[in-house]
């Protein structure tokens, strides 16, 4: 059983200030929301030569519903639109596509090829459309798509086939991986960085503004952050541990020249967490812990020492843009999409959600202090529900991040920031309870999407088999 309190129980501002007391964290928090285009949330911000029409930013997913090609399907097709109903102006990647067959986190993940191109370009086409639709002009709409290999986190073909980068003493037996498990070559990182910079001059043929190149999560790009002790070139130093952001950023200057960059991070990681007693999460061991980009060595503390590096880095790389994240949906969920209800593969939190969210946008009011001309996407908001609004406006009026990244919540509330930016009442029925289904959903191979609160997937045959499963393990 959870000992959290719902969030749904506090119903005044004042109410919430005395729990986060008890906590003993802070939270920015407006208690009047402003509207309209002079409003902290719907302000615009340049980037480049672009407007960017407003401070909500839709996070990309990975969507397990595209066909076996790595084409978007009609349910893919749908959640676009509905990003583009939503009323927010930054679209980072709306989807994680990978850049080859093997790095894709699903077997129905979307994936980069010529053949995909047409598809892809269709997808975008839709979002644009339903977003002049619903809102009137898209000129300030800024679109990119998310380069992603899934890493030692890959199942291209519904069963888990990791690419490694070096020999991880907790997640190697985690996943099982023998002791002779094979590590990625220089060779096969070589072809990778070309795909993935043929994957950026396709996404700017097909007309995305930008691309992500992926450093989170525990994927390929978050390992090489943490490939302390893996020989050669893209091993060791730091200089070497980030030569495969250097090599895929060059290579995109040289054949897609005004595509806009950014990268999606985790800014902070920690050690790796399992079901404890009553199924709360504990560290998988405990002392010292070196495999956590952003840690302190603790397994459970943070040191931006390196993330600072890395952020300095992608200034003088001319990168503009950082989506900041926390861990991995894998290892550590719950300091990375605080919430009470864990997926199947979870844990219950071991501690109050909002402590997690807390974390998240101190770390990024933090790394924004120290870059300020960098813009940064924040995460985290979703388990704050009907203080969603109070918290993100505060948090971009005070400064301390750019723009509100929506994930989870889109899915089940996607016209929250039309909402919010157009002063509606808010549809509380419609709110992210952090339920987990969107996750327990593709970790079972189902189809992902809203089940709980979206009535299209509520009528779906898949519905039943979700709600078997939850009972299952309840």
């Amino acid at each position: 059983m959870n000992k959290y309190p719902r969030l749904a129980k506090f119903k005044t501002p004042d109410s919430l200030k005395k729990h986060l007391a008890e906590l003993g964290i802070e939270l920015p928090l407006d208690e009047t929301m402003e509207i309209g285009a002079d409003s902290p949330l719907g302000s615009p911000i340049q980037i480049g030569e672009h407007a960017i029409g407003n401070r909500f930013a839709i996070h990309p997913m990975e969507g397990w519903d595209g066909t076996e090609d790595g084409k978007p399907t009609e349910l893919t097709i749908r959640r676009w639109q509905r990003f583009g109903q939503s009323g927010a102006k930054l679209i980072w990647g709306g989807e994680a596509v990978a850049a080859q067959h093997d790095g894709r986190a699903n077997p129905n993940q979307l994936m980069f090829g010529e053949d995909n191109l047409a598809a892809l370009a269709a997808l975008r086409g839709e979002l644009i459309s339903h977003h002049e639709q619903t809102c009137g002009k898209s000129d300030d709409l800024f679109m990119g798509l998310q380069i992603t290999h899934s890493g030692r986190f890959s199942r291209p073909d519904g069963e888990l086939k990791p690419r490694i980068l070096y020999r991880h003493p907790l997640l190697d037996e985690k996943q099982g991986l023998p002791a002779d498990y094979p590590v990625m070559a220089d060779d096969e990182i070589k072809e990778l960085i070309a795909n993935m910079i043929q994957a950026a001059v396709w996404a700017q043929q097909i007309g995305f503004q930008f691309v992500d190149i992926k450093h989170c999560h525990g994927y390929l790009g978050h390992e090489f952050l943490t490939a302390y002790d893996r020989p050669g070139d893209y091993g060791g130093s730091f200089e070497n541990r980030t030569r495969f952001l250097h090599e895929i950023v060059a290579g995109i200057r040289e054949k897609a020249p005004g595509l806009e960059i950014g990268v999606r991070l985790s800014g902070f990681d920690w050690i790796p967490f399992k079901p404890g007693e009553d199924n709360i999460g504990v560290a998988f061991r405990e002392g010292a812990y070196d495999k956590a980009f952003g840690g302190d060595g603790s397994g459970t503390g943070i040191d931006l020492t390196e993330p600072i590096q890395f952020i300095t880095l992608l200034q003088e790389l001319g990168i503009k843009m950082v989506n900041l994240s926390a861990g991995s949906p894998y290892y550590v969920p719950h300091i990375q999409r605080p919430a009470l209800f864990p997926p199947s593969d979870g844990y219950l939190p071991p501690e109050d959600p909002l402590v997690g969210v807390a974390r998240q946008i101190a770390v990024a009011a933090e790394l924004k202090s120290k870059f300020p001309d960098m813009l940064f996407v924040g995460s985290g908001y979703s388990y704050l529900q009907e203080w969603l609004p109070h918290v993100g406006q505060a948090a971009v009026r005070e400064g301390k991040i750019d723009f509100v990244g929506l994930g989870r919540v889109i899915l089940s509330y996607p016209q929250l920031p039309r909402d919010v930016l157009e002063g509606n009442e808010m549809q509380r029925k419609l709110f992210c309870r952090t339920f987990s289904d969107c996750t327990t959903a593709p970790r079972n191979g189902i189809i992902s999407g809203c089940y709980p609160l979206d009535s299209f997937y509520k009528e779906m045959p898949e519905y039943e088999k979700v709600m078997k499963l939850k009972k299952a393990l309840q």
